[in-house]
């Protein structure tokens, strides 16, 4: 009996992962041929569906941002020290 339900749960098993890809595989051909252009977040339209350009807030990092606030603030961040170590 545990031999079969090993073999039935195996058959299923991989039976599943071959149906899961290529489900995937026909979404995502979907996806990338068929639509045409992409849907906007709702938050970007106003209460009439209109878009809404003027009023969206975007962040831009400058890529070297993370290394001047290395600079400035490494020594809060910094693991080198060994205090919190009780091996005694």
């Amino acid at each position: 009996m545990l031999a079969t339900s090993l073999v039935f749960g195996s058959f299923m098993t991989v039976l599943f992962f071959i149906v899961g890809l290529l489900v995937g595989w026909v979404g995502r051909e979907y996806m990338m041929n068929y639509r045409e252009i992409p849907r906007q977040h709702p938050e970007l339209f106003d209460k009439e569906g209109n878009l809404i350009p003027d009023e969206v807030v975007s962040l831009s990092v400058s890529p070297d941002f993370y290394e001047g606030f290395q600079q400035e603030y490494g020594e809060l961040f910094n693991d080198d020290d060994d205090d919190d170590d009780d091996d005694d």
